[in-house]
């Protein structure tokens, strides 16, 4: 036979192994919960084009709140409502507490040393205790609230010097900056953007990052390809975390001998202390129980950078989009504003707590718009949840965004409409509470739940708050051309991406409402 007839037999038998195998499955599968036809080797693949969690919403309103599927030789479970989420979030929570591992999250974090993808464990636990008390705790949050305060300061500056000028701003990339600017101050003591040549690498990098790691790898679930890189990501994944680690280690090395020089002149702890010094202060510290290395500290920094960038960016994006498309609502916020605020001050951040409505805008941007749209767990073992027998290496895909727009918790769901989130006194008087958005209130979820929810949800919220209340307090946004009168709506549809990015870009001419503009 030649080689050529020999290629096509294989072909053949693989085709006619993986029919025989997918039958066998699907004869062994009565006892998972419902799911659509699948097509050997990939499963059920093909039925998450365009955007999977739009896709998998589909599929929940055709077969329930819990679907089974396969991602090609990867069993799935996909909840799309409050009560199941709460049953694999909550009551099963710890058999769900670990992530599954991609080839990209696997690679970029130095085998999963990070604090997102780091497998349930001593390690986990120990990272999770030191980003609760130490890397992003209240105490210091509030020692670098004057960085947050000076970035917004600044992002105020870019956008009055745009409506002077009647130039027209890209408020998503403006956004990026700004989020940018704050996660570099806070892990070290520059803003990245002071040096535009290492401002565009860093930004580079996360938006590699961010569009590599949400990308679908053929490797990660055709089990035959595990070993082949047919789409040329194994080498994109060599070369982003070669620049970061490169980038990475030069930073650490100016700290080190930054710590270095000030212990030598006797004022080594007059320094206000950054994320990165923290670090390196608990990878020298001999008594911890578990020590940190130079990939752990690297990998977790990557996490912040991407956790911390593109999500808050794009959740204030969205926000005031929704706002200019709903003028009576930017009305109402900047009303609001005003009577707390002022006009002859800026908005700060000790103020948001008697801002109602700004809060309840935040809340049903988070709802309608939430930054992760999926998350994703996996158990190790087998299980049996509602009267279903779950296998061991079952992923589960919580889809947020569907769980946001449930119309069995949500009246007319697909609405912008912030007063949902207000209490009435006569809700008060009832003993009513308000929804929460850290993970106790399953129908909404915008930061997980559980062990493995966001630790930066407190962070997230004071720069997304702040900074679209500033937006807000300064500036109309007119949009379709200078000097228009701003009736215009933009499009809200939804692009590719891991953190649930527009498919366009809002550009709008931001116009000064404060005369006099306040000293900034």
């Amino acid at each position: 036979m030649t080689n050529a007839e020999v290629y096509l037999v294989y072909i053949f038998l693989l085709i006619i192994s993986a029919i025989i195998l997918a039958i066998f499955k699907t004869r062994t599968t009565s006892s998972l919960p419902p799911s659509p036809p699948r097509i050997p080797i990939i499963g059920h693949l093909h039925l998450l084009a365009p955007i999977p969690h739009q896709a998998l919403h589909r599929l929940s309103t055709r077969y329930g709140p819990l679907v089974h599927i396969f991602l090609g030789s990867h069993p799935c479970l996909v909840v799309s409502s409050p009560e199941m989420a709460k049953v694999f979030l909550k009551t099963h929570e710890a058999y769900w507490s670990d992530r599954p591992q991609t080839e990209a999250t696997d690679y970029l974090t130095y085998g999963s040393q990070d604090f997102s993808f780091a497998p349930y464990g001593p390690y986990w636990k120990f990272v999770k205790k030191l980003c609760m008390s130490e890397l992003l705790g209240g105490k210091t949050l509030d020692l670098l609230l004057p960085v947050r305060r000076y970035e917004i300061e600044s992002l105020v500056k870019v956008m009055l010097e745009k409506s002077r000028s009647g130039k027209a701003v890209d408020i998503g990339d403006e956004l990026m900056r700004l989020t940018n600017n704050i996660i570099s101050r806070m892990i070290m003591r520059g803003r990245s953007s002071e040096n535009e040549d290492e401002a565009a690498r860093v930004k580079s990098l996360i938006k590699e990052v961010a569009e590599i790691t949400g990308k679908f790898n053929v490797s990660d679930y055709i089990w035959f390809c595990k070993n082949l890189d047919l789409q040329g990501i194994k080498k994109r994944l060599v070369d982003i975390r070669k620049r970061f680690d490169k980038m990475m280690e030069r930073i650490i090395e100016e700290h080190i001998d930054a710590r270095l020089k000030r212990q030598e002149n006797g004022n080594g702890g007059e320094v206000k202390k950054h994320l990165l010094d923290i670090l390196l202060d608990i990878s020298e510290d001999e008594s911890l129980e578990i020590k940190l290395s130079r990939e752990n500290i690297k990998a977790f920094i990557l996490d912040l950078y991407v956790a911390g960038t593109d999500t808050s960016a794009v959740t204030i994006e969205w926000a005031l989009a929704e706002l200019i498309n709903h003028p009576e609502i930017m009305d109402k916020a900047v009303q609001e504003i005003d009577n707390v605020v002022g006009k002859n001050r800026l908005l700060e951040e000790s103020d948001i707590v008697n801002l109602p409505y700004l809060q309840a805008i935040v809340k049903e941007t988070l709802r309608l718009h939430p930054a992760g749209p999926l998350t994703v767990r996996e158990r190790s073992e087998d299980c049996t949840i509602e009267d279903y027998h779950i296998p061991a290496k079952t992923r589960v895909f919580i889809n947020i965004w569907a769980i946001g727009r449930d119309t069995n918790h949500w009246e007319n769901a697909l609405e912008f409409k912030p007063e949902r989130f207000l209490m009435s006194s006569e809700d008060m008087n009832h003993g009513k509470s308000q929804v929460d958005f850290r993970g106790q209130h399953f129908h909404l979820l915008p930061f997980g739940s559980g062990r493995r929810g966001c630790p930066g949800s407190s962070l997230a919220m004071q720069v997304v708050q702040t900074t679209l209340g500033v937006l807000i307090q300064c500036f109309e946004w007119k949009v379709g051309g200078a000097g228009e009168n701003g009736e215009h709506t933009v499009s809200m549809e939804e692009g590719l991406g891991l953190t649930l990015p527009r498919a366009h870009p809002l550009v709008c001419f931001p116009v000064t409402r404060l005369d006099p503009f306040p000293s900034i």
